[in-house]
């Protein structure tokens, strides 16, 4: 039995679609646009979905079931989940779902050096991020205003996707005001200073702990 390897997030969107019927990979990059998984999946190369099925084959959690042809198109292998992978896809999902963490996105590590921009050049950039995340919102909701003939279930990533964004618009709102108003604000030399003794009061934290 093969091992069920490190789990993915386009991984389980393979596994997910052809769960539903047998296809080609062609096929399955068209579903995932129709289902609005592009917008929670990172398929931006087009050879994303092709290396997913690689990898998902040499795991043993699809097999080729053979070929097909569409009229007068080429001749397409056509790709079935195993018994393997529908178990894999169902303990990748309760992983994914009750995990919290494991995820290192940019923007928490741009936050964390942000005394390296002065205050000024700190705000504009996030008030450029305010109006991306503010067109995808809007996206969102137009994306459910489409669906919205769909029961519930197929359009609760969305519903996330929302409640997320709509937290970071709150924050970065916030974040924006203090900065203009000066409530938050730094300078390269209180910066230095602060760091100077922390750095000190950790080097003499870690003496006495090795007893020196």
């Amino acid at each position: 039995m093969a091992s069920e390897g490190k789990r993915s997030t386009l991984g389980l969107t393979v596994l997910g679609i052809l769960a539903g019927e047998p296809m080609h990979a062609y096929r399955i990059q068209q579903l995932i646009k129709d289902y609005g998984k592009d917008r929670v999946v990172n398929v931006r190369q087009r050879a994303s979905v092709y290396q997913a099925i690689d990898r998902l084959l040499r795991l043993g959690l699809i097999a080729v079931e053979g070929v097909g042809r569409d009229g007068a198109r080429p001749e397409r292998v056509v790709y079935a989940i195993t018994e393997t992978g529908l178990a894999t896809a169902r303990t990748w999902i309760r992983e994914m779902l009750s995990t919290v963490g494991g995820e290192f996105p940019e923007f928490p590590v741009a936050l964390s050096f942000l005394i390296m921009l002065p205050p000024p050049e700190a705000r504009a950039e996030l008030e450029v991020r305010l109006a991306a995340v503010e067109a995808e919102l809007a996206d969102v909701r137009a994306a459910v205003d489409q669906s919205a003939d769909l029961p519930r279930i197929f359009l609760v990533e969305e519903e996330y996707r929302h409640a997320v964004l709509a937290a970071e618009q709150a924050w970065l709102n916030t974040m924006i005001a203090d900065l203009r108003d000066g409530t938050l604000t730094w300078s390269r030399e209180w910066v230095q200073q602060v760091a100077a003794e922390f750095n000190e009061r950790q080097e003499s934290e870690r003496q006495e702990r090795e007893g020196r």
